[in-house]
């Protein structure tokens, strides 16, 4: 499928960069036998699900190779700058009217079927959905890194994570202690790292995700950092740079120079530590022949079944409860977006869509006229 004017093939640049993440892990893997057998298999299970999303595009449809799913509102933590509670899409209570683990077990078997290859389950505080998680565990050719903030890690979940190698926890740390229980409360670091220790005594795989800033992006990407994790068994760490939410935060955000740093230190990474798996999102985009939300290679699903571009540009026209995921792909904020042209717009860098946002709202309104 050719995106772009100048020829870019975004399906076969995505499909690439699954397949090396895939391989990646392997070879991470390799000390594991029990983690490898998992990964073997799944390595087969891309290379099918790849088929049916080349097959689908050869007939017109573009399938993307990953969603996003935010499984619940709810959260325990208020971390300084979150984006989700700055668009009130987190709260404190149990939200009314999510959507209920049988209506994620059904997207997730219609993701199957589609040659969706990832799902990255978020929130909120993800894992106060035990029956959401359960669920994902039953569609085993998905792998679904499970985004959370390691509070609520208990035994139950330990032998859960040791039965479904699909499930892989994925534990929010901002640097050292000191910055981390800075963003995310006191005492968060050392349960993080309790959690870690846990994990690689039972042998099981799992990830950490950072967020990067311009105060930490030195320090997250320091060798003396990642060693530290690659130690306690971590075998994948995912860079997202941070967006802004507000004028405020706004000089937070990485900028042309960060980013470039990032993506140099990156490839160094992959070359020079290859225990680990290096993941930056939304990472180079210019590779990516721009933004490839809404449906160009990835969308969001909320908590109460909104299709979304992304996390970070929360407007739905269309809700997976009432129609199907093929379906939610084809709204019309989707369509616009993704023929628009704003996808691959220059930006200054961070979230292109948070940048057009009052644009965004336009083509949401003009949907539902």
């Amino acid at each position: 499928m050719k995106n772009d004017v100048n020829g870019f093939d975004l399906q076969g640049y995505l499909s690439d960069g699954i397949e090396r993440v895939v391989k990646e892990a392997l070879r991470a893997t390799l000390k594991d036998p029990k983690e490898s057998a998992f990964m073997l298999r799944f390595a087969a299970a891309t290379r099918a699900a790849s088929k049916k999303r080349k097959k689908l595009e050869e007939a017109g449809e573009h399938i993307p190779s990953f969603l996003i799913a935010s499984i619940t509102s709810e959260c325990n933590l208020h971390c300084a700058g979150c984006y989700s509670r700055c668009n009130h899409a987190t709260v404190d209570a149990v939200p009314v009217c999510q959507l209920t683990g049988e209506e994620w077990q059904r997207l997730f078997t219609e993701a199957d079927e589609l040659g969706v290859s990832f799902i990255l389950l978020a929130g909120g505080e993800p894992m106060l959905r035990r029956d959401v998680i359960e669920a994902a565990a039953k569609t085993p050719d998905i792998l679904f890194p499970i985004f959370t903030n390691g509070t609520y890690m208990d035994e139950q979940y330990f032998e859960l994570f040791d039965k479904k190698r699909n499930l892989l926890p994925v534990m929010s740390i901002e640097g050292e202690k000191e910055i981390t229980d800075k963003r995310r409360g006191e005492g968060i670091y050392d349960k993080l790292i309790a959690n870690m220790d846990e994990l690689k005594r039972r042998g099981l795989i799992f990830g950490a995700s950072v967020t990067v800033t311009k105060e930490n992006i030195r320090e997250v990407s320091s060798d003396s950092f990642l060693q530290k994790l690659a130690d306690r068994g971590c075998k994948a760490v995912i860079f997202v740079e941070y967006v802004p939410v507000t004028q405020e935060s706004k000089e937070l955000a990485p900028g042309d120079e960060e980013r470039d740093y990032l993506t140099g230190e990156i490839t160094r990474l992959r070359e020079e530590r290859p225990e680990m798996v290096y993941i930056s999102f939304p990472g180079d985009e210019k590779s990516s022949g721009g933004c490839v939300a809404a449906g160009r290679g990835f969308f969001h699903i909320n908590s109460h079944g909104g299709a979304e571009p992304c996390p970070f540009s929360p407007y739905s026209d269309v809700n997976v409860r009432s129609t199907s995921l093929r379906e939610a792909m084809r709204s019309p904020l989707f369509t616009a977006l993704r023929d628009g042209g704003i996808l691959t717009d220059d930006h200054e860098g961070g979230c292109v869509l948070y940048e057009k946002r009052e644009l965004v709202e336009a083509l949401l309104a003009k949907s539902h006229q």
